[in-house]
């Protein structure tokens, strides 16, 4: 969708607030638009841009995730963005022991935040549940924040996929920013084989629990967003967009009242 068209759809949903995504080929913000149009076109109609989704892998400190960060981070602010989804690597391949990606996410983290507050915006941290991620789990992220002196400018994603995949038992309703919610109706497939492609929009078939997991975070303080995150071609491919995350919207609403 163009950034228009999707506007227009968080409105009619009565969304007040999307993310954006640097990773879409051929739409905002990948074609080069101006980050003062994105705030342009979000203004007049009322709408929050939470995110920038994503800095990647932000656990990986260079010159090049130097330069990354520092041309997301000035989108970010000129499009009125909240902050920035930074994202841990993600890859078999990565060669680096336990203590070695622990000292590369503090060193990361030591680099972002006086970007973060030079910029005026969040760094939104996303543990990501797959067994080869560096960063699998919300504690670890935590601990790093506290330890490099972030709590000004770094929050949690709880992604209910993630968190799931993770067998992650431990909330973090003070320091989460942002909830990604996506489900999984695939009952057979062993947990460690659950990919992006697995997730849909939350229904009556969802495996990972999302009214739960978001009970929890609402009972225990979270007062933030929940922001749809399903990767399945299958939702992508819908003539009626609109209809689905709207149902999927009531479901969540029965589940939880």
């Amino acid at each position: 969708m163009s950034l228009p068209a999707f506007i227009d759809l968080a409105v009619t949903l009565k969304a007040d607030a999307i993310e954006i995504r640097n990773d879409l080929k051929g739409v905002e913000i990948e074609d080069g638009t101006a980050p003062e149009t994105v705030r342009e076109l979000c203004t007049a109609k009322g709408i929050t841009v939470l995110s920038i989704n994503a800095l990647y892998p932000f656990d990986v400190w260079n010159e090049e995730r130097r330069v990354q960060a520092l041309k997301l981070a000035a989108y970010a602010r000129d499009c009125g963005a909240q902050g920035l989804v930074m994202c841990p690597l993600n890859d078999r391949a990565d060669p680096r022991n336990e203590a070695e990606r622990v000292s590369g996410l503090r060193t990361a983290l030591t680099e972002l935040a006086p970007i973060l507050r030079d910029h005026g915006i969040l760094g939104f941290i996303e543990p990501l549940g797959f067994e080869e991620c560096s960063l699998r789990r919300k504690r670890p992220a935590v601990d790093a924040i506290k330890a490099i002196g972030g709590l000004d400018v770094f929050r949690l994603v709880h992604d209910t996929f993630h968190h799931h995949l993770a067998s992650e038992q431990a909330f973090f309703p003070e320091l989460t920013g942002l909830v990604h919610i996506s489900g999984v109706e695939d009952a057979e497939a062993p947990l460690n084989s659950i990919r992006d492609g697995h997730r849909v929009l939350v229904g009556e078939g969802d495996i990972l629990g999302n009214a739960a997991q978001i009970e929890t975070l609402l009972a225990s303080g979270y007062e933030g967003y929940l922001s749809f995150e399903p990767f399945a071609d299958s939702v992508h491919g819908l003539a009626d967009i609109e209809q689905a995350i709207g149902a999927s919207m009531s479901h969540l609403q029965k589940s939880l009242a």
